[in-house]
């Protein structure tokens, strides 16, 4: 089965939510918002990981460019589209935006 993460970034810590085809959450974890520590903490879940998606912020670039290189499918959403998929959540914390992040990798939206 295909699964889809989305990755809540701050600047000390990021949120990440790992869901499966049909959009059940399957892991919710946390990890320090440095590239190793995140590798790490997503091979640890060894499932396969379709899309894994960060929102658009001041570490984005450096995270993104280092999950690439290590061979993980992550892509960068623009700040606006990724906002207005989220307003749809209830509640805005990194959690619920970690998710709602993953839902838009899943859907491709």
């Amino acid at each position: 089965m295909t699964h889809y993460a989305g990755l809540d970034v701050s600047l000390e810590e990021t949120a990440i939510c790992v869901i499966d085809g049909s959009g059940r959450v399957v892991k919710e974890m946390r990890a320090a918002s440095e590239p190793e520590a995140l590798v790490a903490t997503l091979r640890e879940i060894d499932l396969s990981l379709e899309r894994i998606g960060l929102e658009a912020c001041s570490l984005t670039a450096w995270l993104h460019d280092e999950l690439r290189s290590a061979g993980l499918p992550a892509i960068c959403i623009e700040t606006r589209q990724a906002n207005a998929a989220m307003k749809t959540m209830p509640n805005k914390t990194d959690r619920n935006d970690a998710r709602a992040l993953a839902q838009i990798m899943r859907t491709g939206w």
